[in-house]
């Protein structure tokens, strides 16, 4: 578990799926992801993070709002294979946040956290972030926090249509201080 000012960020309940279908469900989150999922791909979603986290001692945490104790998103950090993704093997730091929490400094501060705890517990020289080209919140995030443009490690998302505004993907890299 990571406390920030505002947040917690820890391991998902069975609770929670509700909050994050409603999250994942959203067409305006689901514009930066491809699209919105339905709920039997939200639980899918969360099982995968569970099974990570079982796996590896870390992953995209339940971001908990400490003032009314609503789960707000998810952020955190995730191991990314080198078959997965161009970018792999590396840990990725990541987040995603229902829309009425946008704006509001959440994903700095959890981000924040979630890369100090990384470098803290993780032997992990380095921790990536990437998004598509045209995220420029998200890589306003990872500017505030440190992050810095990598353009030389860019990819094209194997997993988005050849012509998917989407895919052209940026990536910036935190070094271990």
């Amino acid at each position: 578990m990571i406390e920030t000012e505002r947040l917690v960020l820890r391991p998902w309940r069975e609770a929670d799926r509700e909050a994050f279908a409603a999250i994942n469900g959203d067409p305006r989150v689901g514009d930066w992801l491809g699209g919105a999922i339905d709920r039997a791909a939200s639980d899918a979603v969360m099982d995968r993070i569970t099974a990570h986290m079982a796996e590896h001692g870390f992953g995209f945490w339940a971001a908990e709002r400490k003032a009314d104790a609503r789960v707000i998103g998810m952020i955190g950090l995730a191991a990314v294979k080198a078959e997965a993704l161009p970018v792999g093997p590396a840990i990725e730091m990541g987040w995603r946040l229902a829309p009425d929490a946008w704006g509001g400094g959440y994903a700095t501060e959890g981000a924040r956290g979630a890369l100090d705890w990384g470098f803290a517990n993780l032997d992990a020289e380095e921790i990536i972030a990437f998004t598509a080209r045209s995220n420029l919140n998200s890589q306003a995030v990872m500017r505030r926090i440190g992050m810095v443009a990598a353009p030389e490690r860019d990819f094209d998302h194997p997993r988005l249509a050849f012509d998917h505004p989407l895919r052209p993907h940026v990536v910036f890299v935190a070094e271990r201080p």
